[in-house]
C-alpha cells in the first residue's frame, strides 16, 4: 500500500494531532507514505522524526494554484494507490484521481460543505452522524464508511508533578485538553468550579480566547485554581496526574479527548455535543451534562469528587470501550481493509 496523506490544518488542534498519529501508526504497519501539510513547528518535526517524507506547501486560498500543481506532481512521482485527504482544504486542493491507478479518499471530521469534495471518490467519517449527513446530501451510501478515531496511548516518560503547576497534592484536578475557543466552552467549565473550593482546573491548549478566559478566571477570583498550561505534548501524563477529564464543548462533531481519557483510565465528563453523545453512555462509561448548563456540570464534578466507587466504575467501563472500539490496531486495520475493498471494487490492482 502506498498512500499520500494531505492536510492543511491549523497550527494546533485535535484533528491535526489525529493526522500525525495516523500517519505514524501507518508507518509502524509498514505502509509507504508521502505526507503533504503546511509548515508547522509541531507536527512536521514529529512526522520527520518518525522517518516519514514530508513536503510542506502553503495550501492556501483560491489564489494558491501552486499547491494543487505540486500535489499533482508528487502523486505522479510517488505513484500511490490511495490519496487520503483530511478536512475540506486538502480535498479542495487535490486534483481529481486517475481511477485507473489510484483513488482519492476524503476523511471528514465535521459537517463540511460538499462543494470542496468534488474530486473525492470515497469518504471516511469519524461518526455515524457525519456519515448520515453525507448521504442526506447526495453521497452514495456505498462510497462512505464510518471508522472511529483511535486514541494514541503514549508511554508516560516524565510524570506531571502537581507542585510544578501550582496545584496542591490533595486538590481534585479536572483537566481539559482543548483549544481556547468559544466552541470548546471552557468558560462554562471555569464557571462550574466557583462553588467547589477544592477543585483545580488544568486547561491545556492554545487559541484566540485565552485573554478572555484569563479575564473570566480573574473576575471570578479563580486565578489560583485555574491553570492555563498552553499547548502540551504530554497529554497522557496530564491525564494520569488528574482526577477527571472534562470535555465541555458547545460544538464537537467527535472529540478524541474522551477516548484518550478512557484509554488513560481517568473518569470523563462530557457535554451533550454531537460527538460525545453518540458514544458516551451516561452513568456507565462517563457522565453527560447539557451544553452550557453550568449547574449540571458543577453537580457532575461534585459527584465524581465524592463517589470513588462511581469514578472507578466509569474508568473500568470506559477502558473496556476503548479496548473494544478505539485502539490503534483496530482503526488502522479498518482503514487498510477499506482501501483494499475500494481498490478491488474499482479494479485497481495493487
Amino acid at each position: 500500500m502506498r498512500i499520500v496523506q494531505i492536510m492543511a490544518g491549523a497550527d494546533r488542534g485535535g484533528a491535526e494531532t489525529a493526522f500525525v498519529d495516523m500517519c505514524i501508526a501507518m508507518k509502524l504497519r509498514g505502509v509507504e507514505q508521502h505526507i503533504i501539510t503546511r509548515a508547522n513547528d509541531l507536527r512536521v518535526p514529529r512526522l520527520r522524526d518518525a522517518g516519514l517524507p514530508v513536503t510542506t506547501l502553503p495550501l492556501g486560498g483560491a489564489i494558491d494554484i501552486y499547491s494543487s500543481y505540486r500535489i499533482k506532481q508528487i502523486i505522479k512521482e510517488f505513484k500511490p494507490n490511495i490519496v487520503q485527504t483530511w478536512m475540506a482544504r486538502a480535498a479542495w486542493k487535490t486534483p481529481a484521481s486517475d481511477k485507473k491507478t489510484y483513488l482519492n479518499v476524503a476523511r471528514l471530521g465535521g459537517y463540511y460543505d460538499l462543494k470542496y469534495f468534488k474530486s473525492s471518490d470515497y469518504f471516511v467519517t469519524i461518526t455515524p452522524l457525519i456519515r448520515d449527513y453525507l448521504i442526506e446530501h447526495g453521497v452514495d451510501p456505498s462510497r462512505v464508511l464510518h471508522i472511529n478515531n483511535f486514541a494514541e496511548t503514549e508511554i508516560v516518560v516524565a510524570p506531571v508533578i502537581r507542585a510544578e503547576l501550582n496545584t496542591p497534592d490533595d486538590a481534585f484536578v479536572c483537566v481539559a485538553l482543548s483549544r481556547y475557543h468559544h466552541a470548546k466552552a471552557l468558560d462554562t467549565l471555569i464557571k462550574s468550579i466557583v462553588t467547589l473550593p477544592h477543585v483545580h482546573l488544568w486547561l491545556a491548549g492554545e487559541g484566540p480566547d485565552r485573554t478572555s478566559l484569563e479575564q473570566l478566571a480573574h473576575d471570578l477570583n479563580l486565578t489560583s485554581r485555574v491553570h492555563f498550561l498552553g499547548w502540551r505534548s504530554d497529554r497522557a501524563a496530564l491525564l494520569r496526574a488528574a482526577n477527571a477529564c472534562v470535555f465541555p464543548s458547545r460544538h464537537e462533531p467527535f472529540g478524541t479527548v474522551f477516548v484518550q481519557a478512557w484509554a488513560q483510565k481517568i473518569p470523563v465528563i462530557c457535554s451533550t455535543a454531537d460527538g460525545p453523545r453518540q458514544f458516551v453512555q451516561n452513568g456507565v462509561d462517563g457522565l453527560l451534562f447539557p451544553i452550557d448548563d453550568v449547574d449540571a456540570l458543577t453537580n457532575s464534578i461534585a459527584r465524581l469528587q465524592s463517589d470513588q466507587n462511581l469514578a472507578q466504575e466509569l474508568v473500568q467501563n470506559g477502558f473496556a470501550r476503548y479496548e473494544r472500539e478505539f485502539t490503534t490496531h483496530q482503526c488502522v486495520n479498518q482503514y487498510l481493509k477499506y482501501y483494499d475493498d475500494i481498490l478491488r471494487r474499482e479494479s485497481i490492482i495493487r
